[in-house]
């Protein structure tokens, strides 16, 4: 049985095999090299292929990693958002409630197209219970809006000083809103004004409620006129 230790001659002459082994690869294709220079360039590109496919795995790693965080503070904002939302769901429902009586109670003050005549009337017996003259009640053009619709009619009246006050608050005091705009006031023909006949001179404005089918004219009317300008 041979000898575990080998003598110096025999360590050298297999040291120096093996450095033979490493000489002249520069000149001689791979497959052409020694065995030993073979396994050593195996290993070595088989170490970069490694460690090149880590570095990938580890980069693309970290964008999930980033894309993750990202999602998760977007949805910790939002489950936030909605717990506040939540908190305070009943206050928002009081405040709904709220809205919507005081949406109903303005449709009650603006009369529909039946109560037109009805208000005009009351207008005008405003004025003549306060012993008004009419020289001008002319309704006008009725103006449509998105929701409602406005009808201007222009007032002049002549009376004494304080029944055009109280007709003017009568009119403020209407169960229906009605405003007056462009007020002037000015002595009847030029008179002075101490002789107590004054002229009202004024726009009344009254408003009333569009009903269902009006309402979806205007939102066909308002959508052409879009489509026409985009055109």
């Amino acid at each position: 049985m041979a000898s575990k230790n080998l003598s110096p001659v025999t360590a050298l002459v297999r040291k120096s095999s093996l450095s033979e082994q490493f000489r002249g690869l520069n000149r001689a294709p791979v497959w052409t090299w020694p065995p030993l220079p073979r396994y050593a360039l195996l290993i070595v590109v088989a170490a970069v292929v490694v460690a090149v496919a880590w570095l990938f795995f580890i980069q693309s790693s970290k964008e999930d990693l980033e894309r993750a965080q990202q999602d998760e503070q977007k949805l910790r904002t939002e489950f936030q958002d909605k717990a506040r939302k939540a908190a305070n769901l009943d206050e928002l429902k009081k405040q709904k409630e709220q809205v919507t009586q005081y949406v109903s109670l303005l449709e009650k003050q603006l009369p529909s197209k039946a109560e037109m005549d009805v208000l005009l009337s009351d207008i005008n017996q405003a004025g003549l219970g306060r012993s008004l003259q009419f020289e001008v009640f002319r309704p006008g053009k009725l103006v449509v809006r998105e929701y409602y619709a406005e009808l201007p009619i222009a007032l002049k009246v002549t009376g004494r000083y304080h029944d055009i006050g109280a007709f003017v608050a009568d009119i403020a005091n209407l169960s229906r809103i009605v405003t007056l705009n462009n007020v002037a006031v000015a002595p009847q023909n030029g008179k002075d004004v101490n002789s107590g006949t004054l002229v009202l001179d004024a726009t009344a404005k009254t408003f009333r409620y569009l009903d269902q089918d009006e309402i979806e004219a205007q939102r066909k009317a308002t959508s052409t006129s879009g489509r026409q300008r985009r055109r």
